[in-house]
Protein backbone atom coordinates (compact mmCIF):
# COMPACT_ATOMS: atom_id res chain seq x y z
CA UNK A 1 0.00 0.00 0.00
CA UNK A 2 3.03 2.45 0.73
CA UNK A 3 4.37 2.00 -2.57
CA UNK A 4 1.43 2.74 -4.13
CA UNK A 5 0.31 5.60 -2.20
CA UNK A 6 3.92 6.65 -3.36
CA UNK A 7 3.96 6.07 -6.85
CA UNK A 8 0.68 8.07 -6.80
CA UNK A 9 2.51 10.92 -4.88
CA UNK A 10 5.05 10.82 -7.75
CA UNK A 11 2.56 11.08 -10.40
CA UNK A 12 0.54 13.90 -9.06
CA UNK A 13 4.05 15.84 -7.97
CA UNK A 14 4.43 18.66 -10.94
CA UNK A 15 7.27 18.44 -12.92
CA UNK A 16 8.82 21.65 -11.40
CA UNK A 17 9.17 19.88 -7.84
CA UNK A 18 11.32 17.03 -9.19
CA UNK A 19 15.17 17.24 -8.96
CA UNK A 20 17.50 17.87 -11.07
CA UNK A 21 18.77 14.57 -11.61
CA UNK A 22 14.78 13.43 -12.13
CA UNK A 23 13.55 16.07 -14.58
CA UNK A 24 16.98 16.13 -16.94
CA UNK A 25 16.55 19.92 -17.37
CA UNK A 26 18.63 20.26 -20.95
CA UNK A 27 21.81 22.48 -20.59
CA UNK A 28 21.36 26.29 -21.38
CA UNK A 29 22.35 26.88 -24.87
CA UNK A 30 26.28 28.61 -25.39
CA UNK A 31 26.14 32.55 -25.98
CA UNK A 32 28.62 32.92 -28.51
CA UNK A 33 31.32 35.68 -28.94
CA UNK A 34 33.47 35.63 -32.31
CA UNK A 35 36.13 37.96 -32.21
CA UNK A 36 38.42 38.23 -35.57
CA UNK A 37 41.56 40.62 -35.46
CA UNK A 38 42.29 41.82 -38.69
CA UNK A 39 45.87 41.31 -40.19
CA UNK A 40 47.08 39.78 -37.08
CA UNK A 41 50.38 37.49 -37.25
CA UNK A 42 51.17 34.69 -35.91
CA UNK A 43 53.57 36.34 -33.62
CA UNK A 44 52.39 39.47 -33.30
CA UNK A 45 51.24 38.42 -30.06
CA UNK A 46 53.25 37.63 -26.64
CA UNK A 47 51.97 34.84 -26.09
CA UNK A 48 53.49 33.75 -29.38
CA UNK A 49 56.64 35.76 -28.55
CA UNK A 50 55.40 39.08 -29.70
CA UNK A 51 57.06 42.55 -28.51
CA UNK A 52 53.85 43.65 -28.00
CA UNK A 53 52.09 43.10 -24.27
CA UNK A 54 48.83 41.34 -24.33
CA UNK A 55 47.95 40.32 -20.70
CA UNK A 56 43.97 39.65 -21.59
CA UNK A 57 44.70 37.45 -24.20
CA UNK A 58 47.63 35.76 -22.89
CA UNK A 59 45.65 34.97 -19.65
CA UNK A 60 42.64 33.97 -22.18
CA UNK A 61 45.34 31.56 -23.91
CA UNK A 62 46.29 30.20 -20.53
CA UNK A 63 42.97 29.27 -19.34
CA UNK A 64 41.68 28.28 -22.50
CA UNK A 65 41.89 25.83 -24.95
CA UNK A 66 44.67 27.24 -27.92
CA UNK A 67 43.79 25.80 -31.92
CA UNK A 68 47.64 25.45 -32.78
CA UNK A 69 46.82 24.74 -36.61
CA UNK A 70 43.82 27.19 -37.06
CA UNK A 71 43.59 28.56 -40.86
CA UNK A 72 41.71 31.04 -42.44
CA UNK A 73 41.94 32.28 -46.04
CA UNK A 74 45.02 34.56 -47.30
CA UNK A 75 43.14 37.75 -47.46
CA UNK A 76 40.13 39.43 -45.37
CA UNK A 77 36.44 38.85 -47.64
CA UNK A 78 37.34 35.12 -47.96
CA UNK A 79 37.56 34.28 -44.95
CA UNK A 80 34.77 35.91 -43.35
CA UNK A 81 32.42 34.20 -46.33
CA UNK A 82 34.45 30.77 -44.57
CA UNK A 83 33.14 31.55 -41.52
CA UNK A 84 29.68 32.67 -42.03
CA UNK A 85 28.53 30.09 -44.71
CA UNK A 86 30.75 26.61 -43.27
CA UNK A 87 31.58 26.62 -46.88
CA UNK A 88 35.30 27.21 -49.11
CA UNK A 89 35.22 30.97 -49.88
CA UNK A 90 35.98 29.94 -53.39
CA UNK A 91 32.85 28.06 -53.44
CA UNK A 92 31.38 31.77 -53.88
CA UNK A 93 33.98 33.11 -56.20
CA UNK A 94 34.92 35.03 -53.11
CA UNK A 95 39.09 34.71 -53.57
CA UNK A 96 39.76 38.55 -52.79
CA UNK A 97 38.96 41.60 -50.71
CA UNK A 98 35.85 42.86 -52.15
CA UNK A 99 33.58 45.66 -52.12
CA UNK A 100 30.65 43.36 -54.29
CA UNK A 101 27.89 41.47 -52.57
CA UNK A 102 30.16 38.20 -51.47
CA UNK A 103 27.22 36.01 -51.23
CA UNK A 104 23.98 35.54 -52.91
CA UNK A 105 20.94 36.72 -51.18
CA UNK A 106 19.30 34.05 -49.47
CA UNK A 107 22.22 32.52 -48.81
CA UNK A 108 21.99 30.85 -45.28
CA UNK A 109 24.55 32.29 -42.71
CA UNK A 110 25.56 31.73 -39.11
CA UNK A 111 23.76 34.65 -38.16
CA UNK A 112 20.99 33.39 -39.76
CA UNK A 113 20.86 29.97 -38.81
CA UNK A 114 21.14 30.93 -35.22
CA UNK A 115 18.43 33.81 -35.27
CA UNK A 116 16.06 30.95 -36.50
CA UNK A 117 17.26 28.94 -33.36
CA UNK A 118 15.99 32.10 -31.24
CA UNK A 119 19.53 33.61 -30.81
CA UNK A 120 19.65 37.64 -30.86
CA UNK A 121 22.64 38.53 -33.56
CA UNK A 122 24.75 41.62 -33.46
CA UNK A 123 27.84 42.43 -35.84
CA UNK A 124 29.76 45.54 -34.61
CA UNK A 125 33.07 45.75 -36.65
CA UNK A 126 34.30 45.08 -40.35
CA UNK A 127 31.52 43.94 -42.41
CA UNK A 128 33.31 43.61 -45.92
CA UNK A 129 30.67 40.92 -48.02
CA UNK A 130 29.14 43.75 -50.06
CA UNK A 131 30.18 47.75 -49.15
CA UNK A 132 26.88 49.14 -50.05
CA UNK A 133 23.99 49.47 -47.32
CA UNK A 134 21.40 46.79 -49.51
CA UNK A 135 24.04 44.11 -48.91
CA UNK A 136 24.91 44.75 -45.48
CA UNK A 137 24.73 42.94 -42.35
CA UNK A 138 20.92 42.92 -41.73
CA UNK A 139 20.14 41.20 -44.90
CA UNK A 140 22.10 38.16 -44.28
CA UNK A 141 21.19 37.86 -40.16
CA UNK A 142 21.92 41.17 -38.26
CA UNK A 143 19.48 41.64 -36.14
CA UNK A 144 21.61 45.15 -35.10
CA UNK A 145 25.14 45.81 -36.95
CA UNK A 146 27.77 48.87 -36.60
CA UNK A 147 30.89 49.44 -38.04
CA UNK A 148 32.60 49.50 -41.76
CA UNK A 149 30.49 48.38 -44.77
CA UNK A 150 33.68 47.84 -46.66
CA UNK A 151 37.00 46.96 -45.58
CA UNK A 152 39.73 48.53 -43.42
CA UNK A 153 39.11 51.84 -42.22
CA UNK A 154 41.22 55.46 -41.39
CA UNK A 155 41.49 55.50 -37.53
CA UNK A 156 39.63 58.60 -36.67
CA UNK A 157 37.54 59.53 -39.94
CA UNK A 158 36.83 55.97 -40.37
CA UNK A 159 36.90 56.26 -44.40
CA UNK A 160 37.47 53.38 -46.64
CA UNK A 161 39.78 53.67 -50.05
CA UNK A 162 38.60 56.83 -51.67
CA UNK A 163 35.51 55.94 -54.50
CA UNK A 164 32.11 54.85 -54.34
CA UNK A 165 32.58 52.93 -50.85
CA UNK A 166 34.74 55.61 -48.87
CA UNK A 167 31.83 57.05 -46.58
CA UNK A 168 31.39 53.23 -44.96
CA UNK A 169 30.40 53.56 -41.50
CA UNK A 170 26.79 52.69 -40.67
CA UNK A 171 24.76 51.79 -38.12
CA UNK A 172 22.10 49.00 -38.99
CA UNK A 173 22.93 50.07 -42.98
CA UNK A 174 22.19 53.48 -42.55
CA UNK A 175 25.31 55.68 -42.82
CA UNK A 176 26.63 57.56 -40.69
CA UNK A 177 29.87 60.19 -38.59
CA UNK A 178 30.92 58.90 -35.53
CA UNK A 179 33.83 60.28 -32.89
CA UNK A 180 36.49 58.56 -31.58
CA UNK A 181 39.10 56.39 -32.61
CA UNK A 182 37.67 53.11 -34.59
CA UNK A 183 39.09 49.99 -31.79
CA UNK A 184 36.70 52.44 -29.23
CA UNK A 185 33.80 53.17 -31.14
CA UNK A 186 33.72 49.09 -32.30
CA UNK A 187 34.08 47.96 -28.52
CA UNK A 188 32.12 50.49 -26.96
CA UNK A 189 29.44 49.16 -29.38
CA UNK A 190 29.82 45.57 -28.23
CA UNK A 191 29.55 46.50 -24.87
CA UNK A 192 26.13 48.54 -25.01
CA UNK A 193 25.00 45.75 -26.76
CA UNK A 194 26.01 43.20 -24.80
CA UNK A 195 24.39 44.82 -21.64
CA UNK A 196 20.84 45.29 -22.79
CA UNK A 197 20.71 41.16 -23.29
CA UNK A 198 18.09 39.75 -21.07
CA UNK A 199 17.40 36.35 -21.47
CA UNK A 200 17.81 34.68 -24.81
CA UNK A 201 20.79 33.43 -25.85
CA UNK A 202 22.94 35.68 -28.37
CA UNK A 203 25.68 35.49 -31.07
CA UNK A 204 28.08 38.84 -30.59
CA UNK A 205 30.33 39.06 -33.79
CA UNK A 206 33.34 41.53 -33.09
CA UNK A 207 35.21 41.82 -36.68
CA UNK A 208 37.90 44.97 -35.62
CA UNK A 209 39.63 46.64 -37.89
CA UNK A 210 42.93 46.27 -36.01
CA UNK A 211 45.88 45.68 -36.96
CA UNK A 212 45.03 46.56 -40.41
CA UNK A 213 46.24 49.53 -42.26
CA UNK A 214 45.94 52.66 -41.53
CA UNK A 215 47.28 52.00 -37.76
CA UNK A 216 47.32 55.65 -36.18
CA UNK A 217 46.91 55.34 -32.11
CA UNK A 218 46.51 57.55 -29.47
CA UNK A 219 48.90 59.01 -27.26
CA UNK A 220 47.93 57.54 -23.61
CA UNK A 221 48.55 54.37 -25.82
CA UNK A 222 51.57 54.83 -27.49
CA UNK A 223 52.83 56.03 -24.17
CA UNK A 224 52.91 52.25 -22.90
CA UNK A 225 54.41 50.96 -25.33
CA UNK A 226 57.74 49.23 -24.50
CA UNK A 227 60.49 51.25 -24.90
CA UNK A 228 62.68 48.49 -26.97
CA UNK A 229 60.25 48.95 -29.63
CA UNK A 230 61.60 51.76 -31.88
CA UNK A 231 60.32 53.16 -34.88
CA UNK A 232 57.27 55.40 -35.51
CA UNK A 233 55.17 53.09 -37.56
CA UNK A 234 56.45 50.06 -34.87
CA UNK A 235 55.55 51.61 -31.68
CA UNK A 236 52.06 52.39 -34.06
CA UNK A 237 51.72 49.04 -34.59
CA UNK A 238 52.52 47.96 -31.08
CA UNK A 239 49.90 50.17 -29.77
CA UNK A 240 47.32 48.97 -32.14
CA UNK A 241 47.73 45.34 -31.10
CA UNK A 242 47.63 47.04 -27.02
CA UNK A 243 44.69 48.37 -27.83
CA UNK A 244 43.29 45.59 -29.34
CA UNK A 245 44.43 43.51 -26.21
CA UNK A 246 42.53 45.96 -23.91
CA UNK A 247 39.09 45.84 -26.10
CA UNK A 248 39.29 41.94 -25.58
CA UNK A 249 39.12 42.17 -22.02
CA UNK A 250 37.01 45.35 -21.78
CA UNK A 251 34.39 42.49 -23.25
CA UNK A 252 35.61 39.65 -21.31
CA UNK A 253 35.14 42.17 -18.42
CA UNK A 254 31.53 43.10 -19.64
CA UNK A 255 30.32 39.11 -19.81
CA UNK A 256 31.32 38.93 -16.31
CA UNK A 257 29.70 42.10 -15.39
CA UNK A 258 25.98 41.33 -16.71
CA UNK A 259 26.56 37.16 -15.06
CA UNK A 260 27.05 35.69 -19.19
CA UNK A 261 30.89 34.41 -18.81
CA UNK A 262 30.10 31.15 -17.81
CA UNK A 263 27.65 30.16 -20.24
CA UNK A 264 29.31 32.09 -23.35
CA UNK A 265 32.27 30.65 -25.60
CA UNK A 266 34.40 32.78 -26.79
CA UNK A 267 36.50 32.54 -29.93
CA UNK A 268 39.59 34.18 -30.57
CA UNK A 269 41.50 34.76 -34.06
CA UNK A 270 42.89 36.87 -37.08
CA UNK A 271 41.16 36.88 -40.50
CA UNK A 272 44.80 36.40 -42.05
CA UNK A 273 48.57 36.54 -41.66
CA UNK A 274 50.60 39.88 -40.87
CA UNK A 275 50.83 42.29 -43.26
CA UNK A 276 54.41 44.30 -44.17
CA UNK A 277 52.59 47.01 -46.18
CA UNK A 278 52.90 50.88 -46.82
CA UNK A 279 51.13 52.20 -43.62
CA UNK A 280 50.08 55.38 -45.73
CA UNK A 281 48.92 53.97 -48.01
CA UNK A 282 47.59 56.70 -50.62
CA UNK A 283 44.18 55.16 -51.48
CA UNK A 284 43.12 56.25 -48.46
CA UNK A 285 41.49 60.00 -48.09
CA UNK A 286 43.06 62.31 -45.97
CA UNK A 287 46.00 59.68 -44.31
CA UNK A 288 48.46 61.20 -42.30
CA UNK A 289 49.18 57.95 -40.60
CA UNK A 290 52.95 57.09 -40.30
CA UNK A 291 54.87 56.71 -42.79
CA UNK A 292 56.55 53.17 -43.41
CA UNK A 293 55.83 49.78 -43.44
CA UNK A 294 53.92 47.29 -41.14
CA UNK A 295 55.81 45.23 -38.95
CA UNK A 296 53.88 41.96 -39.23
CA UNK A 297 55.57 39.26 -37.39
CA UNK A 298 54.82 35.97 -38.62
CA UNK A 299 57.59 33.86 -38.22
CA UNK A 300 58.70 31.37 -37.99
CA UNK A 301 56.12 30.59 -40.62
CA UNK A 302 56.84 31.50 -43.71
CA UNK A 303 54.93 34.05 -45.91
CA UNK A 304 52.41 36.87 -45.13
CA UNK A 305 48.68 38.12 -45.71
CA UNK A 306 47.92 37.12 -49.42
CA UNK A 307 50.14 33.79 -49.76
CA UNK A 308 48.76 30.71 -49.19
CA UNK A 309 51.95 29.53 -46.93
CA UNK A 310 51.28 29.32 -43.42
CA UNK A 311 52.02 32.79 -42.83
CA UNK A 312 49.29 33.46 -44.70
CA UNK A 313 46.51 31.52 -43.28
CA UNK A 314 48.05 29.91 -39.88
CA UNK A 315 46.77 32.40 -37.16
CA UNK A 316 46.72 32.66 -33.09
CA UNK A 317 43.44 31.25 -32.67
CA UNK A 318 41.97 30.94 -28.61
CA UNK A 319 38.97 29.04 -27.93
CA UNK A 320 37.28 29.55 -23.92
CA UNK A 321 34.29 27.96 -22.81
CA UNK A 322 34.48 28.00 -18.74
CA UNK A 323 33.81 24.16 -17.77
CA UNK A 324 32.91 23.18 -21.08
CA UNK A 325 36.20 23.81 -23.37
CA UNK A 326 39.15 21.79 -21.90
CA UNK A 327 41.88 24.05 -21.78
CA UNK A 328 45.32 23.19 -23.44
CA UNK A 329 46.51 23.37 -26.13
CA UNK A 330 45.52 20.98 -29.50
CA UNK A 331 48.16 20.60 -32.95
CA UNK A 332 44.66 19.25 -35.17
CA UNK A 333 43.99 21.19 -38.64
CA UNK A 334 40.91 23.11 -38.18
CA UNK A 335 39.90 26.08 -40.57
CA UNK A 336 37.28 29.30 -40.27
CA UNK A 337 34.74 27.13 -42.23
CA UNK A 338 34.54 24.72 -38.99
CA UNK A 339 32.75 27.20 -36.79
CA UNK A 340 29.40 27.62 -38.88
CA UNK A 341 28.51 23.59 -38.26
CA UNK A 342 30.16 23.82 -34.54
CA UNK A 343 28.28 26.91 -33.64
CA UNK A 344 24.98 25.74 -34.91
CA UNK A 345 25.22 21.95 -33.40
CA UNK A 346 25.99 23.91 -29.70
CA UNK A 347 22.95 25.68 -30.59
CA UNK A 348 20.91 22.73 -31.65
CA UNK A 349 19.87 24.31 -35.01
CA UNK A 350 18.74 21.88 -38.05
CA UNK A 351 19.23 22.77 -41.14
CA UNK A 352 15.81 21.90 -43.21
CA UNK A 353 17.81 21.52 -46.25
CA UNK A 354 21.87 20.35 -47.09
CA UNK A 355 23.82 23.79 -46.40
CA UNK A 356 26.28 22.27 -48.42
CA UNK A 357 29.14 22.60 -45.49
CA UNK A 358 32.59 21.85 -46.29
CA UNK A 359 33.49 22.50 -42.47
CA UNK A 360 33.05 20.05 -39.71
CA UNK A 361 31.83 19.84 -35.86
CA UNK A 362 34.46 20.52 -34.11
CA UNK A 363 32.84 20.11 -30.57
CA UNK A 364 34.60 16.85 -29.64
CA UNK A 365 38.11 18.23 -29.94
CA UNK A 366 37.09 21.54 -28.26
CA UNK A 367 35.69 19.74 -25.24
CA UNK A 368 37.72 16.31 -24.98
CA UNK A 369 40.12 16.98 -27.39
CA UNK A 370 39.67 14.61 -29.77
CA UNK A 371 40.85 15.11 -32.99
CA UNK A 372 39.02 15.12 -36.35
CA UNK A 373 39.20 12.01 -39.07
CA UNK A 374 42.26 13.29 -41.21
CA UNK A 375 40.34 15.40 -43.92
CA UNK A 376 42.10 17.42 -46.99
CA UNK A 377 41.76 21.01 -45.93
CA UNK A 378 41.43 23.47 -49.19
CA UNK A 379 42.47 27.28 -50.01
CA UNK A 380 42.56 28.83 -52.99
CA UNK A 381 44.34 32.35 -53.16
CA UNK A 382 44.08 35.37 -54.30
CA UNK A 383 42.99 35.29 -58.02
CA UNK A 384 42.84 31.54 -57.93
CA UNK A 385 47.07 31.94 -58.29
CA UNK A 386 48.01 29.64 -56.09
CA UNK A 387 45.92 26.69 -54.19
CA UNK A 388 46.96 24.86 -51.00
CA UNK A 389 45.88 21.47 -49.58
CA UNK A 390 46.74 20.32 -46.06
CA UNK A 391 46.27 16.22 -45.72
CA UNK A 392 47.55 15.34 -42.29
CA UNK A 393 50.99 16.40 -41.78
CA UNK A 394 51.51 16.76 -45.76
CA UNK A 395 50.77 20.32 -47.83
CA UNK A 396 50.33 20.92 -51.50
CA UNK A 397 50.74 24.23 -52.93
CA UNK A 398 50.46 24.90 -56.36
CA UNK A 399 51.02 28.31 -57.98
CA UNK A 400 50.05 29.58 -61.69
CA UNK A 401 51.94 31.69 -63.63
CA UNK A 402 52.61 32.61 -67.21
CA UNK A 403 55.17 29.98 -66.75
CA UNK A 404 53.11 27.62 -65.83
CA UNK A 405 52.41 25.72 -62.09
CA UNK A 406 54.63 24.95 -59.59
CA UNK A 407 54.23 22.80 -57.22
CA UNK A 408 55.44 22.29 -53.63
CA UNK A 409 54.97 19.72 -51.28
CA UNK A 410 56.49 20.01 -47.48
CA UNK A 411 55.87 17.78 -44.36
CA UNK A 412 54.45 20.26 -41.44
CA UNK A 413 55.27 17.82 -39.10
CA UNK A 414 59.16 18.18 -39.30
CA UNK A 415 59.28 21.13 -41.46
CA UNK A 416 56.62 23.86 -40.31
CA UNK A 417 58.27 26.54 -41.89
CA UNK A 418 58.32 25.23 -45.18
CA UNK A 419 61.57 25.64 -46.38
CA UNK A 420 61.87 22.38 -48.01
CA UNK A 421 60.19 21.50 -51.08
CA UNK A 422 60.16 17.50 -51.44
CA UNK A 423 57.54 17.54 -54.13
CA UNK A 424 60.57 15.54 -56.37
CA UNK A 425 61.06 13.07 -53.49
CA UNK A 426 57.70 11.86 -52.96
CA UNK A 427 56.23 12.42 -56.10
CA UNK A 428 53.47 9.54 -55.30
CA UNK A 429 52.24 11.86 -52.74
CA UNK A 430 52.08 14.68 -54.98
CA UNK A 431 49.48 13.02 -57.12
CA UNK A 432 47.61 11.67 -54.70
CA UNK A 433 47.36 15.47 -53.09
CA UNK A 434 46.78 17.11 -56.75
CA UNK A 435 44.04 14.42 -57.04
CA UNK A 436 42.72 15.49 -54.19
CA UNK A 437 42.84 19.05 -55.08
CA UNK A 438 41.48 19.01 -57.72
CA UNK A 439 38.38 17.04 -56.38
CA UNK A 440 38.10 20.11 -54.18
CA UNK A 441 38.21 22.99 -56.76
CA UNK A 442 35.71 21.63 -59.03
CA UNK A 443 33.30 22.42 -56.65
CA UNK A 444 34.82 26.10 -56.86
CA UNK A 445 32.06 29.24 -58.33
CA UNK A 446 29.01 26.56 -57.51
CA UNK A 447 27.16 28.57 -54.99
CA UNK A 448 24.36 30.50 -56.83
CA UNK A 449 21.67 28.55 -55.22
CA UNK A 450 21.65 28.56 -51.63
CA UNK A 451 19.15 26.88 -48.70
CA UNK A 452 17.77 28.78 -46.19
Amino acid sequence: MKRMLFGLLCLLTPSFLIGPADAQTPAPRPNIVFIIADDLGWSDVAFHGGNAPTPHLDRLADTGLELEAHYVAPVCSPTRAGLLTGRCWSRFGVVNPQNNQALPSGTLTLASALRQAGYQTCLTGKWHLGSRPEEGPNHFGFDHSYGSLAGGVTAWTHRYKSGPYSHTWHRNETLLDASGHVTDLITDEAIAWLKERQTAPFFLYVPFTAVHLPVDEPQPWLDRVPDTIEGEVARHYAASIMHLDDSVGRILSTLEAIGKRDNTLVVFTSDNGGSTAENRDTKYPNNDAPKGRLPGNNRPLRGQKGSVYEGGTRVPTIVAWPNKVKPGRVSAPVQIIDWMPTCCALADFTPTSDPHWDGIDLTALLTEHQSPAVRALYCAGPGFRARSLRFGKWKLVVSSSKAGNEVELFDLATDPSETKNLATDFPARVEDLSQRLQAMQQADNNAKVTSR
